[in-house]
C-alpha cells in the first residue's frame, strides 16, 4: 500500500500551484478592492463574502487545470514516470501555463483600467479581432515594461518551484495507476459540478456592481462568457403574456398620425404627416465613438474640449436629456439603425439572421436616397460590414483583405492609402474618414442623388492618438485630448463642407454611440449613460433645445418627423417633439435591462428578478423602492417584445 505521502508528492507540483494561483488571485482581490475604495461596500460580511465567493469560482478554475493535469498523470505508465518524455511535458506544460495564468492577471488589471469590470463579452469578441486588440494594446501601454515583467515573474515562480524540490518530487515518485484514479475521479467530479452548478451569475449577490465584480475571477468570467453570449428572454428574465406586451407597447407607440398595419403581434405601423412635403435633404449622421455628454461645456464641463460641438448646439435641434441604449459601439449602432431596445445577450448587429431587417435605410430608400456607410478601420470588426452590407448600405472601409459574404449584395469601397494621412490600431483618423465621407458626398451631388452617409468615428478610443499640431493636447495622453480631436475634426468637416454645393440641403446629425464609461457601483450607472445628440440643419431644422426624457432609439423617428414624411415604421423609437410622446430611456449592459421614466428606475435581471429604484440625479445614487406592477410590466414589455420580433423574423 502506498503511502499518502508518496501519492502526494506526484501531485506536489499541481498542489504547489494552486496554492500559488490562488495567493495571486487573492492578492489582485485586494487590489481591486483598494482601486474601487470609494465605491465598495466594505463591511466584514461583504469582505467574507466577496472572499469566499473569490475562492469558489478559484477552485472552479484549478478544477478544469486538474483534470487535465490528473488525467496526464493517470495515463502515463510507470516506467515512464521522471523519464525525458515525462519531464519535457510537465516543464512545458508548467511553464505555459504558468505563462498563461501571469498575463491573465496582467490582462486583467488593464481591462478593469478601461471597463472597471471582470472579463466579460467584450474580451470573448476581443479574441476574435485579434489585429485590432494587439495593435491596441502595443499603442496604449509600455510593452517594453509589461512583457519583461511577466517574463520575470514568471522565471521567479519557477525558480522557487525547482529550488524547493517541486519537479524532483513529481519526477520521482513512482506511484501505481491505482493510486492515481481517485485523484482524477474526484477532479472530473468538481469540475462537472462546476460545468452544471456553479454559473458566473452566482457572483450577482449584491446591489453594488463593484462588490459583484471582485467576486467573480477573470479566467471563469471569460469562459463562462464564451459559452453563453445569447440569452433567451423568456428563459432568463420574467415575462408576461406575449399578448398583454404588445398592447402596452402599442399603447406606448399610438399617436394621432399612427395606424398598426395589423392586429398580430406586431408594431408595423404607418406614420402619415398632414403637413408632408417633397422634401429630400442629404442627411450626414455621425456616430462618434465614446462622447459623453459630459464633456460638454453645455453640461458643465469646464475644460473646453468641445468648442465646436458647443457652438452648434444652440444653432441646432438639440436634445438635453438624451440617454444611450448601452455601452458599446454595437450597441448604438442598433439603436439608431434598428430603433429597439437593446436585447439580452449580444448586440442584433453581432447576431446572425441580421440582414433584410427593417432599417432607417428602408425609409430613407423609399424616398430613393443613396445609402452609405463609413468606417475608419475594417468593417470586419464587431461585424459591421456583414450588417450594414446586409441592410441596405453601400460600405467604405479600410478592409484589410477581408471580405464580405457573397450573400451580402452591395458595394464594398476600399478606402486608399493615398487618401490616409494617420492611422493607428482603431483605423484612420477622423478628418481622413470625414474627407473620404466629403468626396462621395460630392459623386452623388453630381448625380442628383439625395445620400444618407453614415460615419462612424474611431479617434476618441484607446490609445488616443492623433495627427500632430493639431490641438494643444499631444497626441496618446489623455481621453480629454482624444475627445478634443475628435471635436477639432468635426469643425473641419464642417468647415469644408460649408464650401459645398450641397451643404444647404444638408441635414448633419451629431450623436455619441455610448458614453466613455459607463461603470459605476449600481448595477445601472445611470449618468453614465448620458450623451448628447445635435441635428443641424440651416434653413431646414428650427433651432429648440429638448428637454424631454428620451433615447437613441428616437433621434431618426424626430428627424422624419422633422422632415415631415410619411413612412411605414417598424420601430420602438417615437418622434420626441409629438405632443403625444411619452417621456422615457431604455438603457442596458450585457444582462441588465433597464427602463427610465423620470427619476424612476426599473431593472430586469437575468435571474429572473426586478428591483425598483428612485434615481438621485445629484449623487447619482439609486435608492431601492418598492416596486410598481405597472412599471414592472411596462418595462418587460420592451424588452420582451423586442426579443420577440428578433426571434420570429419580424423585424423586416
Amino acid at each position: 500500500m502506498e503511502s499518502i505521502n508518496n501519492i502526494s508528492k506526484r501531485y506536489s507540483l499541481l498542489l504547489g500551484f494552486s496554492a500559488w494561483f490562488i495567493l495571486f488571485s487573492f492578492l489582485l482581490r485586494i487590489v481591486f478592492l483598494f482601486w474601487q475604495l470609494d465605491e465598495i461596500e466594505i463591511t466584514v460580511f461583504n469582505l467574507l463574502k466577496i472572499l469566499s465567493l473569490g475562492l469558489l469560482f478559484d477552485v472552479g478554475v484549478l478544477s478544469f487545470l486538474f483534470v487535465i493535469s490528473t488525467f496526464y498523470i493517470l495515463l502515463i505508465p510507470k516506467r515512464f514516470i521522471g523519464s525525458k518524455v515525462d519531464k519535457i511535458f510537465i516543464y512545458l506544460g508548467f511553464l505555459l501555463t504558468l505563462l498563461i495564468f501571469v498575463f491573465t492577471f496582467f490582462a486583467e488589471i488593464t481591462f478593469w483600467e478601461e471597463f472597471k469590470c471582470r472579463f466579460n463579452f467584450v474580451a470573448v469578441d476581443y479574441l476574435i479581432y485579434t489585429f485590432e486588440v494587439v495593435q491596441n494594446i502595443h499603442e496604449s501601454y509600455p510593452l517594453y515594461i509589461l512583457i519583461p515583467s511577466m517574463l520575470i515573474i514568471t522565471g521567479v515562480i519557477y525558480f522557487y518551484f525547482a529550488k524547493n524540490d517541486f519537479f524532483n518530487d513529481t519526477f520521482t515518485n513512482k506511484i501505481s495507476f491505482k493510486s492515481r484514479i481517485l485523484p482524477f475521479v474526484i477532479s472530473l467530479t468538481v469540475m462537472l459540478i462546476y460545468v452544471f452548478f456553479v454559473s458566473n451569475s452566482n457572483a450577482e449577490w449584491s446591489k453594488n456592481r463593484y462588490n459583484n465584480e471582485i467576486s467573480k475571477t477573470g479566467i471563469y468570467s471569460f469562459f463562462a462568457e464564451l459559452r453563453n453570449n445569447k440569452l433567451d428572454f423568456k428563459t432568463f428574465y420574467n415575462s408576461i403574456s406575449d399578448e398583454e406586451a404588445f398592447q402596452l407597447i402599442r399603447n406606448n407607440l399610438k399617436d394621432d398620425n399612427v395606424k398598426f398595419l395589423s392586429n398580430d403581434y406586431s408594431i408595423k405601423r404607418k406614420i402619415t404627416d398632414s403637413l408632408e412635403v417633397n422634401t429630400k435633404p442629404n442627411v450626414v449622421f455621425i456616430l462618434i465613438e465614446s462622447m459623453s455628454a459630459s464633456f460638454m461645456a453645455e453640461f458643465g464641463n469646464e475644460k473646453k474640449i468641445t468648442p465646436f460641438l458647443d457652438s452648434i448646439a444652440n444653432k441646432s435641434l438639440f436634445f438635453k436629456n438624451l440617454q444611450a441604449t448601452g455601452n458599446r459601439t454595437v450597441r448604438g449602432m442598433e439603436a439608431v439603425t434598428l430603433s429597439i431596445p437593446p436585447t439580452p445577450g449580444q448586440s442584433i448587429v453581432k447576431r446572425p439572421n441580421n440582414s433584410n431587417l427593417y432599417t432607417i435605410s428602408n425609409v430613407f430608400k423609399s424616398k430613393n436616397y443613396q445609402c452609405n456607410f463609413f468606417y475608419g478601420g475594417d468593417g470586419y470588426f464587431d461585424n459591421m460590414n456583414a450588417f450594414y452590407g446586409g441592410n441596405g448600405f453601400d460600405i467604405y472601409d479600410r478592409g484589410r483583405g477581408s471580405v464580405l459574404s457573397d450573400k451580402i449584395k452591395t458595394t464594398r469601397h476600399n478606402i486608399d492609402d493615398s487618401e490616409v494621412t494617420f492611422e493607428n490600431a482603431w483605423g484612420i483618423c477622423d478628418e481622413d474618414i470625414y474627407n473620404k465621407m466629403i468626396k462621395v458626398a460630392d459623386e452623388y451631388h453630381q448625380k442628383k442623388k439625395p445620400f444618407l452617409n453614415f460615419v462612424m468615428t474611431t479617434s476618441n478610443h484607446r490609445p488616443y492618438t492623433y495627427p500632430d499640431n493639431k490641438i494643444d493636447i499631444p497626441s496618446g495622453k489623455s481621453r480629454s485630448g482624444a475627445v478634443k480631436y475628435s471635436d477639432y475634426a468635426l469643425q473641419q468637416m464642417f468647415k469644408k463642407a460649408k464650401n459645398k454645393p450641397w451643404f444647404k440641403n444638408t441635414i448633419f446629425v451629431f450623436v455619441a454611440d455610448h458614453c466613455a464609461s459607463s461603470a459605476g457601483k449600481d448595477e445601472i450607472d445611470v449618468a453614465n449613460y448620458h450623451i448628447p445628440a445635435i441635428i443641424y440643419g440651416e434653413n431646414l431644422i428650427q433651432p429648440q433645445k429638448v428637454t424631454k426624457l428620451c433615447s437613441q432609439i428616437d433621434i431618426f423617428p424626430t428627424l422624419f418627423g422633422q422632415l415631415h414624411w410619411s413612412y411605414t415604421s417598424n420601430f420602438f423609437g417615437t418622434d420626441v417633439l409629438s405632443k403625444k410622446y411619452q417621456e422615457r430611456a431604455l438603457m442596458g449592459t450585457y444582462l441588465k435591462l433597464a427602463l427610465q421614466k423620470d427619476k424612476i428606475i426599473t431593472i430586469l435581471s437575468n435571474k429572473k428578478t426586478n428591483t425598483h429604484y428612485n434615481w438621485n440625479e445629484t449623487s447619482n445614487k439609486l435608492k431601492v423602492i418598492p416596486v410598481n406592477k405597472f412599471e414592472l410590466n411596462e418595462t418587460i414589455s420592451w424588452y420582451q417584445t423586442a426579443d420577440y420580433l428578433y426571434l420570429n423574423n419580424k423585424l423586416n
